[in-house]
């Protein structure tokens, strides 16, 4: 319970098309920064899929290291990883307990990373569809929690923020709420 509390209080909203540029006004010459690359969950992988299976578009690949904006579901699991979230082209929620690690993460599933210094925060389950901005990484990694990830995206520090109390009980409320 003390855990629960705990996680729900450092509970984090992802907020939307976050820039990572700032804009300065002390210059007038000052060259306007290359907006995110759009990008959509369903063009990760060569379409169709032929007899190697799937592989990873060459787009994707030529975005590796660059600001990307993509839009997708955060997975609902049991129990938050900290410092992280999981992205998805549909919604998913993972039973931690009960499955292990024979989940249902579709492989378009992306790492979300917060910023160095936000490692022990928690990211409340949004529902609906978010928008995230950050630099993209391809290509494999073995994560902290023994998974394997192929796409990941470095979120800036001003792209979520902590939860004040009325927001963490709205959300806690909603969790018991699902109407």
């Amino acid at each position: 319970m003390r855990q629960t509390l705990r996680a729900a209080a450092l509970a984090l909203v992802a907020t939307l098309a976050v820039s990572a540029f700032a804009q300065s006004a002390a210059t007038a010459t000052v060259s306007q920064p290359v907006p995110p690359e759009a990008l959509r969950l369903h063009d990760f992988f060569q379409m169709p899929v032929g007899p190697k299976g799937l592989v990873i578009s060459e787009r994707l690949r030529q975005l590796q290291g660059r600001q990307v904006r993509i839009t997708g579901y955060v997975v609902q699991q049991e129990v938050a990883t900290l410092g992280q979230f999981l992205l998805t082209p549909r919604p998913v929620l993972m039973s931690q307990h009960a499955d292990g690690e024979a989940d249902d993460l579709p492989p378009a599933t992306v790492f979300v990373r917060l910023d160095a210094d936000q490692q022990d925060w928690a990211v409340a389950h949004a529902r609906g569809l978010v928008e995230v901005t950050g630099t993209l990484e391809v290509g494999r990694q073995e994560e902290r929690d023994g998974r394997v990830s192929w796409f990941r995206i470095q979120l800036a520090p001003e792209a979520i923020r902590g939860m004040n109390r009325f927001e963490v009980t709205q959300y806690l409320h909603s969790l018991q709420h699902t109407h």
